[in-house]
C-alpha cells in the first residue's frame, strides 16, 4: 500500500532519470510503494508507496542480496530520523525492524508517511488487517496534504482489497477514487498507474486490455520500467481472459523476464508479474510454462522471502500438479497454500479450497470435496467445482443451476469449463438436445480463440453428445481429437477420462478390441494417480465387456519417502502429531505435511485407515 520507502531503494537508479514531476511521484521508480498483486482468482501483495523527500536520501542495495542479515536500528533523533531509519529497514527487507521503528514514529506523531510505512511492514509480516488500517489512515492524511501520494494509496488499496479479500466492490471504489484524484493532479504517469488499478479491478477484459496498453504507452515514453512491466503483465492476463492465449502469454513471459532480469526498481514488480503469469497459465492449462518459471521463482523466494508470493504460487503450482497427475505432491502444495493464507486471505483460501476439492472429487471423496467448499459457495472460483460435486452426487439440476448463473460473467476460458459441465448435466438428465446446444456454443468459442484447452473441451463434449445420439463413428473422430489435445496439454487424467469415452464409442462402433485397449490404458492411469472413482468405473466397464479387470487396490506404500514411512510407523502407534514430532525430531508443521501426503498416497481418508493399512501389510 502506501508507504514511506519501498524497494526502489534496493537497486541503483538510471543514470538519466526522467525529469521530476510537478507534484508527487512521477512513476513507481520515484515513489516507493509496493505493487499489489491481483488474483485472476486471488493473488495478493501490498500496495504502492510514495517517495520520501529527497533530503532523506536513498540507499543503494542490490535487489537480491545473498544474505540480508539483520538490520540494526541505531539511535536516531526526531521524527525525520525515525522515518529515515524505518525506510532503510524496509529497503533491506527487515520487516520486523521497520515495524518497530515506524510504530515508534507513529507513537510520536501519526504522520501519513509513518502510517504508510508501518502498514507496509505489517503487510509483509502477515498482519493484513493491521496493514489495511494503517493504509486507510495514511490515505486520509495524504488526501489533505498531497493528492499525488493519496492516488498511490488509493490504487494500492484497490489492488489489495481485490487480491487479499476478493472484495471487488471495494477494489472498484478505490480504483475510481484513484482515477478521479489522478485526473485532478494531471500527471500522465500517475494517471497511468491509476488506470492499471481500474483495469485490474474491473470485470471487462477488453477494457482491462485497453487500459493496460495505454498505461504501457505512457511508461515507454516516461522510461518507467516498473509501470511498463506491470502494464505488460496485466495486459497479457486480460488477453488470455479474452481467449488470445498466445499473444497474452508472450506478454506475461516478457514482463516476468524483465522483472527477474532487474529492469524494474522493486521486487514487488516480480510479485505482480509472476503471480499473474502463474495464474493465467493455470487457467489456460499451460502447465509446462508454469513448471519452468517456478525454478526461477524459487530462487527469488529463497532470497527475498515474500510469504504471499509463496502461498499464491504454491496454490497455482498445486493446480499444475493436480492437472499433470502428481496428486500426492499436489495435496502437499495445496494444503500448504491454504495454511499460509489462513485467517487473512479468504480469496486465496477459496481458491485453495476449490483446487483441493477438485482433487478430492477426482479421488472419489465427494463428501469431503463438498465439505471443503463450505463457506465459499458464493465465490466464483468455487462454483465450477461445486457444480461438478453436485453432478457427481447425482444432482444434475443443481449443477445446471449453478453453472447457468456463473456463465453470465464468465470469460472464454471459464465459459469453456462451465459449458462442458453444463453439457454433462444435460446428458445426465437425458437432455441430449440441450447438451448439443452447449456443444455448439463451446465449439464456436473454440474457433474464436487459440486455446488448446477450449479446443479439447469442445471436442470432448461434442463426442459425448454424438455418442448419446448414437453417432458412434463421428464421436470417435471428435473424441480422438480431444485425446490429442489433452495429451499435448500434458493432462494425463483428462486423457484417461477421454479414453473411457472413446472406448464406449469404439465399442458402439463394433471395435471391441481397441475399445478394451483404451479402457485398460485409462484404468492404469486412474490407479497410478489415485483416481479411485474413475478407476472403479473403468474396471466396471471392462468387466461388463467380458474382460477380467480386478482393481489392484492401493499401491501407495512404495511411493512413500523414507521419512513418510517413519511417520506412518509412529502414527500407527496412535500418537498425535506433537508426539510424532518429538519422537522424530521434526517440526509439527512438517508432521502435518507428511501425514497429508501419506493419506493421499495410500488412498485412505484418515489416520485410522492409514494405521489399518500398515497393519494389514504387516500381517
Amino acid at each position: 500500500m502506501t508507504g514511506l520507502l519501498s524497494r526502489d531503494d534496493c537497486r541503483p537508479q538510471p543514470a538519466s532519470p526522467p525529469p521530476a514531476p510537478r507534484r508527487g511521484p512521477r512513476s513507481w521508480r520515484d515513489c516507493a510503494e509496493s505493487c499489489p498483486v491481483l488474483p485472476s482468482v486471488g493473488v495478493e501483495c501490498p500496495g504502492l508507496r510514495s517517495e520520501p523527500p529527497r533530503r532523506w536520501g536513498r540507499t543503494r542495495n542490490c535487489l537480491f542480496p545473498g544474505d540480508r542479515g539483520a538490520f540494526t536500528v541505531e539511535a536516531v533523533e526526531g521524527i525525520d530520523g525515525l522515518l529515515a531509519t524505518g525506510a532503510k529497514a524496509l529497503g533491506e527487507g527487515d520487516w520486523s525492524a521497520a515495524r518497530a521503528v515506524f510504530a515508534e514514529a507513529v507513537g510520536i506523531s501519526a504522520t501519513a508517511r509513518g502510517l504508510a510505512g508501518l502498514g507496509d511492514a505489517q503487510w509483509w509480516l502477515g498482519d493484513v488487517p493491521a496493514a489495511f488500517s494503517c493504509w486507510e489512515r495514511a490515505y486520509a492524511l495524504y488526501r489533505q496534504s498531497d493528492p499525488a501520494d493519496a492516488v498511490f494509496v488509493a490504487l494500492g488499496l484497490s489492488l489489495s482489497y481485490d487480491a487479499n479479500f476478493g472484495d471487488r466492490a471495494a477494489a472498484q471504489g478505490w480504483a475510481a477514487r484513484a482515477v478521479r484524484i489522478a485526473s485532478e493532479v494531471a500527471e500522465p504517469v500517475l494517471v497511468a498507474w491509476a488506470s492499471l488499478a481500474r483495469a485490474s479491478s474491473g470485470d471487462d477484459p477488453e477494457l482491462a486490455a485497453a487500459w493496460s496498453e495505454a498505461a504501457y504507452d505512457v511508461a515507454a515514453v516516461a522510461e518507467d520500467r516498473d509501470l511498463e512491466l506491470c502494464a505488460l503483465s496485466i495486459w497479457g492476463a486480460a488477453l488470455i481472459d479474452l481467449g488470445q492465449v498466445l499473444e497474452g502469454t508472450a506478454l506475461l513471459d516478457e514482463a516476468l523476464a524483465g522483472a527477474l532480469g532487474g529492469e524494474g526498481a522493486r521486487p514487488d514488480t516480480v510479485v505482480l508479474t509472476s503471480c499473474l503469469l502463474m495464474r493465467s497459465c493455470v487457467r489456460g492449462a499451460d502447465f509446462l510454462r508454469v513448471v519452468q518459471w517456478m525454478r526461477s521463482l524459487d530462487e527469488f523466494i529463497d532470497r527475498y522471502g515474500c510469504p504471499y508470493l509463496h502461498s499464491t504460487c504454491r496454490a497455482a503450482y498445486g493446480a499444475v500438479l493436480v492437472s499433470t497427475g502428481d496428486w500426492p505432491r499436489a495435496e502437499n502444495e495445496l494444503t500448504a497454500a491454504a495454511a499460509l493464507a489462513r485467517n487473512s486471505l479468504p480469496a486465496v483460501q477459496a481458491e485453495a479450497a476449490a483446487l483441493l476439492a477438485e482433487l478430492r472429487l477426482g479421488q472419489g471423496r465427494v463428501a469431503e470435496a463438498r465439505q471443503l467448499l463450505a463457506g465459499f459457495e458464493d465465490r466464483p472460483v468455487v462454483r465450477p467445482v461445486l457444480a461438478a460435486v453436485h453432478l457427481a452426487a447425482g444432482d444434475a439440476a443443481m449443477a445446471e443451476s449453478l453453472v447457468r448463473r456463473q456463465l453470465v460473467d464468465a470469460n472464454p476460458l471459464e465459459a469453456a469449463r462451465l459449458r462442458e459441465v453444463l453439457g454433462e448435466a444435460c446428458l445426465a438428465r437425458g437432455d441430449a438436445a440441450g447438451a448439443a446446444v452447449e456443444a455448439e456454443h463451446l465449439s464456436a468459442l473454440g474457433t474464436t480463440t487459440d486455446s488448446g484447452l477450449i479446443a479439447a473441451r469442445a471436442a470432448r463434449l461434442c463426442g459425448r453428445v454424438l455418442l448419446a445420439q448414437a453417432e458412434a463413428d463421428v464421436a470417435v473422430r471428435r473424441l480422438s481429437a480431444a485425446l490429442t489435445w489433452f495429451g499435448l496439454l500434458e493432462m494425463p487424467v483428462e486423457v484417461a477420462r477421454t479414453r473411457m469415452l472413446l472406448a464406449e464409442a469404439l465399442c458402439a462402433e463394433g471395435g471391441s478390441a481397441p475399445a478394451v485397449a483404451e479402457a485398460r490404458m485409462a484404468l492404469t492411469v486412474f490407479e497410478d494417480v489415485g483416481a479411485s472413482r474413475d478407476a472403479d468405473a473403468a474396471a466396471a466397464w471392462l468387466r461388463a465387456a467380458g474382460v477380467s479387470a480386478a482393481r489392484s487396490g492401493p499401491r501407495g506404500l512404495g511411493l512413500l519417502t523414507k521419512r513418510e514411512r517413519d511417520v506412518l510407523a509412529v502414527l500407527a502407534d496412535g500418537l498425535p502429531n506433537p508426539e510424532i514430532a518429538a519422537r522424530l525430531y521434526i517440526s509439527r508443521r512438517t508432521v502435518e505435511h507428511h501425514v497429508a501426503s501419506i493419506l493421499s498416497k495410500l488412498g485412505v481418508r484418515n489416520r485410522t485407515e492409514a494405521a489399518a493399512y500398515l497393519t494389514r501389510l504387516e500381517e
